[in-house]
């Protein structure tokens, strides 16, 4: 059996009606729907073709995102995470340019590389490096100032941790952000760069092996292994090129308002709601969160 979870903001009967004579009609044989979250969430059990389902239904209704995946593994035992754009709101090299003054051609760098168009070791040094003789202290302020934890995160990790899975945060960002940001969510643990620091400036440079696509694939499967799950039970959420590699060896794989090109290859995507949108997905009501 298969689960398609339709989350939105005005959800209506109607619209579960509407949704199962799609399945219907690409012949996958659907049950009755139930409510999650009265006007917000519900399921529509299916009984195949999955694939079919996303095309009936992704885009059907209106800023109404659509998961669908096998309802027997659908409730995750471990989420890795990407942290900028993801699990907070904003990128923090951008950030951290911006107190330099040089936002807008850090920006454009890091747009370009996440839609998956420059290597990103390479984008990432030569980002860091426009940085070099930034005062230190201005990496605690830009945390204070800028840094806002993404809607749904919380809920999202600490609900699930409180059910027993794992959490991590793996960042192509720096520790100096990630470490504080998992602590505030409610990660295990992060793993994130080291930005080179000496006389209280930065350096320019970033400490080597660089953590990207590769350190977060490896992440995923280590603790797959770890832990002796199914890798079914694994969720893995980003927006960017770097996260491509995870989100295609995760049992769930999740686009979070991403780059086209991380859409396209994911085998879910929120492009509507928030982080919470995970958690109707696992099939969890609104009592069941953990605040």
């Amino acid at each position: 059996m298969f689960t398609a979870t339709l989350i939105g903001d005005a959800l209506g009967a109607g619209d579960l009606s509407a949704a199962a004579d799609r399945l219907a009609a690409a012949g996958c044989a659907p049950g009755a729907g139930v409510w999650l979250e009265e006007a917000i969430a519900a399921d529509l059990p299916f009984a195949s073709d999955a694939a079919a389902a996303r095309v009936a239904l992704e885009g059907a209704f209106a800023r109404t995102d659509v998961v669908v995946q096998p309802t027997a593994t659908r409730r995750k035992a471990l989420i890795v995470a990407d942290m900028d754009s993801t699990m907070i709101t904003v990128e923090c090299i951008d950030e951290l340019a911006d107190y330099a003054g040089i936002k807008a051609e850090v920006s454009a760098v890091t747009e370009a590389a996440m839609r998956g168009e420059l290597d990103f070791e390479g984008a990432l040094d030569a980002r860091v490096a426009l940085l070099e003789g930034l005062d230190e202290a201005v990496i605690a302020q830009c945390l204070a100032e800028r840094v806002h934890i993404m809607p749904g995160a919380k809920a999202l990790v600490r609900t699930m941790r409180a059910n027993g899975a794992e959490a991590v945060l793996v960042s192509g960002g720096f520790t100096r952000f990630a470490e504080p940001v998992a602590a505030d969510i409610g990660f295990d643990r992060a793993i994130a760069n080291v930005l080179l620091i000496a006389d209280g400036r930065l350096t320019g440079k970033v400490a080597k092996p660089i953590v990207g696509s590769a350190t977060k694939e490896e992440t995923l499967l280590a603790a797959i292994t770890t832990r002796g799950i199914d890798p079914a039970l694994s969720l893995a959420v980003g927006d960017g090129a770097n996260d491509l590699a995870m989100i295609r060896r995760a049992g769930l794989g999740v686009a979070y308002h991403a780059k086209p090109i991380v859409a396209a290859a994911a085998g879910a995507r929120v492009d509507h709601g928030d982080l919470s949108a995970l958690l109707y997905a696992q099939g969890y009501r609104r009592a069941d969160w953990v605040a």
